[in-house]
């Protein structure tokens, strides 16, 4: 009986062994060819897309209205007419420069007065009599495909034309279709993919082929090569098959990277069947060599008596569950109402921290407006009256928003500035900079730094740091405040003072926690600001600094083109 056994396990190995090879050349070959197949559409997609975008400058730089444009040095039309053109090209974005790089028409008007004199499309073009092509890396590590052509008139350049070619669509369209693609240029460096890390590096620096990570998943994972040659290429440990292709211009190459995992799942499903049909002879078998047990028989009776009787037991165990689950509800109902009489308690007291700001602004508009109609300044106290006319407006907005730290709220989220969110929370705090004097040091970039937000939330969220860095360095000498404004992948906020830091990090964020005296604050403003980000999809974080102080970062969510357009 033992012979028999091993050889029905050696004949099992040996048809599983030989049927896996066989299965997966065949199910491999038609995976490999529509890889192609798709590598070949990819390749045509983004050739057309270029091909469609080098004509543009040329026809841009042959208008009459640019010409004339540059010319008289009157561009008011000029970019209307360029997000005409882009709208009928399908361009990414179209950029007029004059002689000296400036931009004077763009369709992103956000790009005005730009200087490009530095940029390579822009001193090839100069240099250059034909359209010129060129290649330029971003802050954010994405690469900028750009056709320029100067523009001439009466043998004199007068200006540069730029058209910037949307590549980044078809890497999101790639995206989810096949494991990974890479467009790399002539010197073989990674300009497109799906994998955003890949950017910037040899194909090869990127790919870095390796095994599994460790000795445990290359056992697991064994089975996946039974069969076949040495995968292609390793992506995040995962075997997969390299097809490559090329692109009919400036010497591109265009690589594709497919698992076999659709393979994998036909050739294990037969191998499946093999295995549980070999698994019913072996049970089989079993079943025969355990028929000398049945003898026992008398014994398994005992067992399954035990079996009733501690059947019973665990019946009355779960009666018993179920009391104490019944008994569970109702304090769960009470715990309930409970929750909901703290949260209006909470309610009532951020009505009243929010509003404290608004109404001590107004107290201060109101003395002034009083001070200029003794003066006879009427105009201007009508500038303090329109003030105390938003503060009024604001407050009932607060009011409405307060009530999204019980609950979610529906508010509408728009594009907004950093930048004019912090001057306007400053303004607001005029007031109370007025009677003290404190350094504020403002480090902003000079580009819009754009987020989806609601900007009176966010207002809300700058001032109560602000008011906290305020209280932080009342007993300093010389009190600091710094706002530092930057953006990467994220925009983020940073409010840093020189006062003596926080004690207690871990429950900072806590309703009604406060170090301030009775009176002073009820401990809401930073659990209500850390509420308004997270509703933003950002998150706000607190630390020492370094050299003391404390320092509060919002980080937010930058709006690029590719989000706006998702919103």
């Amino acid at each position: 009986m033992r012979a028999v056994i091993g050889l029905l396990v050696v004949v099992a190995v040996v048809v599983i062994w030989a049927t896996n090879i066989w299965l997966t050349d065949r199910f491999t070959e038609p995976t490999r060819s529509r890889a192609e197949l798709r590598l070949a559409l990819y390749s045509g997609n983004v050739q057309s897309e270029l091909q469609r975008n080098s004509v543009v400058p040329l026809l841009l730089s042959r208008d009459p209205e640019l010409i004339n444009a540059l010319r008289a040095e009157d561009f008011s039309r000029t970019s209307q007419r360029l997000i005409s053109f882009q709208s009928e090209i399908g361009a990414a974005a179209i950029v007029l420069l004059d002689g000296s790089g400036r931009t004077v028409a763009a369709t992103d008007r956000n790009l005005l007065g730009t200087n490009h004199r530095q940029d390579i499309y822009f001193v090839d073009a100069m240099r250059s009599r034909d359209t010129v092509f060129g290649v330029a890396r971003r802050d954010s590590g994405a690469y900028e495909f750009t056709f320029a052509r100067s523009i001439y008139h009466e043998g004199r350049v007068i200006g540069v034309v730029a058209v910037e070619v949307d590549l980044f669509k078809y890497e999101r369209a790639w995206a989810g279709l096949t494991d990974a693609v890479a467009v790399t240029d002539s010197e073989g460096r990674v300009i497109l993919s799906t994998e955003p890390r890949w950017r910037g590096l040899r194909l090869d620096e990127a790919l870095a082929v390796r095994d599994a990570p460790s000795a445990i998943q290359r056992a697991l994972r064994a089975p996946a090569d039974w069969g076949q040659e040495r995968p292609d290429a390793y992506l995040s440990g995962e075997a997969v098959m390299r097809n490559e292709a090329r692109i009919p211009f400036r010497g591109w190459r265009i690589v594709s990277f497919t698992r076999y995992d659709s393979v994998r799942e036909r050739v294990n499903g037969v191998l499946a069947l093999e295995i549980m049909g070999f698994a019913m002879l072996l049970a089989f078998t079993f079943y025969m060599m355990s028929r000398r047990a049945w003898s026992q028989s008398a014994v398994f009776q005992q067992e399954s008596a035990e079996l009733r009787r501690l059947n019973a037991r665990l019946q009355r165990e779960i009666a018993e569950r179920e009391k104490v689950q019944k008994d569970l509800a109702v304090a769960e109902q009470t715990l309930a109402q409970s929750s909901k009489l703290a949260a209006l308690g909470e309610m009532s007291a951020a009505v009243s921290h929010e509003l404290n700001q608004p109404l001590a602004a107004m107290k201060t508009y109101l003395a002034g407006a009083r001070l200029l109609l003794q003066r006879k300044r009427p105009d201007e106290a009508m500038a303090s009256f329109q003030r105390i006319d938003d503060l009024i407006e604001r407050m009932g907005a607060i009011t409405r928003q307060l009530k999204s730290y019980a609950r979610k709220g529906g508010e509408a989220f728009e594009p907004v500035d950093l930048r004019a969110c912090i001057s306007s929370a400053l303004a607001m705090m005029e007031p109370q900079l007025r009677e003290r004097e404190v350094k504020i040091t403002r480090t902003l970039p000079r580009r819009p730094v754009m987020v989806m937000a609601d900007r009176l939330r966010l207002e809300q969220v700058i001032i109560n740091l602000l008011r906290n860095a305020l209280d932080a360095t009342k007993g300093v000498a010389e009190p600091h405040i710094d706002l530092l404004l930057s953006q990467g992948e994220t925009a983020i906020l940073a409010v840093r003072d020189n006062g003596p830091g926080i004690e207690d990090l871990d429950n900072l964020f806590e309703p009604f926690y406060t170090t301030k005296k009775p009176g002073e604050g009820v401990g809401l403003g930073l659990a209500i600001s850390s509420g308004i980000v997270n509703d933003l999809g950002g998150r706000l974080t607190a630390r020492n600094g370094e050299a003391g102080g404390a320092v509060f970062e919002v980080q937010l969510p930058i709006l690029t083109s590719e989000t706006q357009a998702a919103e």
